[in-house]
């Protein structure tokens, strides 16, 4: 059984800084694709970033430039660094894992499993 865990969200001004982690048990991590997406109040769940092992990422065009998927593949962690923090980040904030593909999607029915969410704030 896949379990991921997120943790690291909180309340944060806006133009601050959050790094987001979840940790992945019950599978190899490193040969996957790993995802973070989002779901604000009323709203779909939506496509942040993600990152396939061998290196390639992919953002949405609202985060680039100011958030950062990274992987440590020895501690099954993935993480998202999330800087310039805007009230518009303000969701839950949801990892996902991809046990298929090689490539990154950004749509969720590509994900097989996730995690419980974080909330995460952004104070205007």
């Amino acid at each position: 059984q896949v379990q991921l865990v997120e943790s690291g969200g909180g309340l944060v001004q806006a133009g601050g800084s959050l790094r987001l982690s979840c940790a992945v048990s019950g599978r190899t991590f490193r040969n996957y694709v790993m995802g973070w997406f989002r779901q604000a109040p009323g709203k779909e769940r939506e496509f942040v970033a993600a990152m396939w092992s061998g290196g390639n990422t992919s953002y949405a065009d609202s985060v680039k430039g100011r958030f950062s998927i990274s992987r440590d593949n020895a501690k099954n962690t993935v993480y998202l660094q999330m800087n310039n923090l805007k009230a518009e980040d303000t969701a839950v904030y949801y990892c996902a894992i991809d046990l298929w593909s090689t490539v990154v999607y950004t749509t969720t029915d590509a994900y097989d499993y996730w995690g419980q969410g974080t909330q995460v704030t952004v104070s205007s």
